[in-house]
């Protein structure tokens, strides 16, 4: 692998570039700002080196005479002839890397929930409590937690294709081990099989928005993080469908049990192993030119001076993505207990309709993956992402409150139509959330923002899939659902105090009306407002800073 495979797109660096660029609005009449001779070892004008056949003089530019021009390759000349905007190009290739992401974690996905969805049928041939199966599905929350952090440095130190392929391998890897553990004495093997799934999923959840922003353009960034998403969403829907068909209940014959569970899981791992094979060949870090303004005037900062402490703490002080933190955890977290518990709550209501239950968590996966491809295409078009994430809120929390109070009509279709209501806004609100984490956070990593979201997201989901699992076993599902619909209606109250500013739109606005232009932030010692990340400060476009906010 070369070495800019391993430099993260959030790194791209300039060695001679200042420490501090602040980006502002400009001027009526912008000054000419030029590269520093030392910025790049090219001597090609065309990637951004000194020209040799200009005069030594117009190479040398005083220090304190010198602006610091937006990085994107093959434009220096462009912006130093007349303030224009740095190239950017979108690559066919973009569709490839989306297409194998979205597939490979829709396979880790469908190893998540395939336990879960035939809960009796496991405890049966294993011999085990229905807990310890609900384990099989918490222990993705679980592992993640602290793998997170390590996960986002690996993201932000090495960039995009490796943190793939480790997603992709650990993935096929634990496939593969579970096709071991067809026999009702190696639970133990099945469980250790799950740990490494759900350690390929720390490398897969955060990727997301970093494809989306590193290969996408302005106009398509919300629907490509949402397409990304779905990917996910869908391996979910087909383990709640699959299972129950390729691993009917036959309690009476332990041994055809094992035959289909064998199935089951061989066909996992090939589809696992062939697309660690796609993703060696088609995932790279970046795109030879950036895909938007808002990647190319990202600050050049040197690898050494990054700093992933520091990025967590600018992270940490934004109080605007502390309260979406807390709200994506509660909805999210609210999804991934209902998924776990579907089949005990069905099955309490409606005896043997195993199938049923895998086909209504289907039905809720699916609505979900509309109302992820609606959203982002609404976000792609309008910007406004303040109010249709408190909207899709507001309406997850009316979908829970439907879907817990018709369950006991003993009305299987109702049920199929709510769950699909509810699926439609709570997994619809996923990509929801992930961009706007990084809007309100650029210029911090993607990965560093969404993988906070998710850790917050699994935390949740472990609090509440253990209480309403209590709650299903000692009183009913209505007491556990009860339970989800007051958490998410604190998530409501919260997302309508997250402070909306679109920071990464509004340099894309700036910039595409050539308003935007770039100079040392601590100039003269005078340091304007704005936004600070990793010695980097960006300053909101003057047009558009806000989006109107409730």
């Amino acid at each position: 692998m070369v070495a800019g495979e391993l430099v993260q797109e959030h790194l791209r660096a300039d060695t001679g570039a200042p420490d501090d660029i602040t980006v502002v609005r400009k001027s009526p009449q912008p000054e000419g700002a030029r590269r520093p001779a030392d910025t790049d070892s090219c001597s090609d004008p065309a990637c951004g080196g000194p020209d040799q056949h200009r005069d030594p003089e117009d190479r040398e530019v005083p220090p304190d005479e010198r602006a610091a021009m937006l990085p994107g390759a093959g434009g220096g000349e462009a912006e130093e002839a007349g303030g224009r905007a740095p190239e950017t190009r979108l690559y066919w290739r973009r569709f490839a890397v989306l297409a194998v992401f979205s597939l490979y974690s829709l396979v880790n996905a469908f190893q998540w929930i395939h336990y879960s969805i035939i809960t009796n049928v496991f405890t049966r041939y294993y011999g085990v409590t229905s807990d310890k199966v609900d384990w099989l599905s918490i222990v993705y929350m679980v592992a993640y937690i602290p793998l997170i952090f390590p996960a986002t440095w690996l993201l932000d130190r090495r960039g995009l294709r490796l943190t793939a392929l480790l997603g992709a391998g650990f993935n096929c890897a634990g496939a593969w081990l579970k096709c071991a553990s067809v026999s009702p004495d190696r639970f133990g093997v099945t469980v250790t099989a799950q740990v490494i799934c759900s350690v390929a999923q720390v490398f897969i959840l955060g990727l997301p928005s970093r494809i989306a922003s590193v290969w996408f353009g302005p106009r398509e960034v919300s629907t490509a993080c949402a397409t990304a998403v779905l990917g996910n969403q869908l391996g979910t829907a087909i383990g709640f469908l699959l299972p129950p068909v390729l691993v009917p209940n036959t309690p009476e014959d332990l041994e055809r049990t094992g035959r289909n569970i064998s199935i089951m899981f061989y066909g996992t791992a090939a589809v696992s192993t062939g697309l660690f094979v796609l993703t060696v060949i088609v995932i790279k870090d970046k795109p030879p030119l950036p895909p938007s303004q808002a990647q190319a005037v990202l600050p050049g900062v040197a690898l050494d001076d990054y700093s992933y402490k520091q990025s967590i703490i600018n992270l940490v002080k934004n109080k605007a993505f502390v309260l979406l933190l807390i709200s994506y955890g509660i909805l999210t977290g609210s999804f991934y207990s209902v998924s776990t518990l579907l089949n005990q709550i069905i099955l309490h209501y409606f005896q043997d309709q195993e199938l049923n239950a895998g086909r209504i968590g289907l039905t809720l996966v699916l609505a979900g993956m509309v109302g992820s491809i609606l959203c982002g295409l609404w976000l792609d078009h309008t910007k406004t992402y303040k109010v249709t994430t408190l909207i899709v809120y507001l309406l997850s929390f009316v979908g829970m409150l439907v879907f817990t109070f018709t369950l006991d009509l003993n009305n299987i279709y109702l049920v199929f139509f709510t769950a699909g209501v509810l699926g439609f806004f709570m997994t619809g609100y996923l990509p929801l959330g992930f961009e706007f984490g990084v809007e309100i956070t650029y210029p911090e990593s993607e990965g560093t923002s969404s993988g906070l979201l998710n850790a917050f997201a699994q935390l949740f989901g472990i609090i509440f899939t253990l209480i309403q699992g209590r709650l299903t076993t000692a009183f009913g599902p209505l007491a556990g659902n009860v339970f989800l619909s007051a958490w998410i209606l604190l998530g409501v109250v919260l997302t309508a105090f997250i402070k909306s500013d679109l920071k990464r739109h509004n340099v894309n606005m700036a910039t595409e009306s050539k308003a935007l232009q770039a100079r040392p932030a601590d100039r003269h010692g005078d340091r304007p407002a704005g936004h600070q990340a990793n010695g980097v400060q960006l300053e909101p476009s003057l047009g558009v800073s806000r989006e109107t906010s409730l």
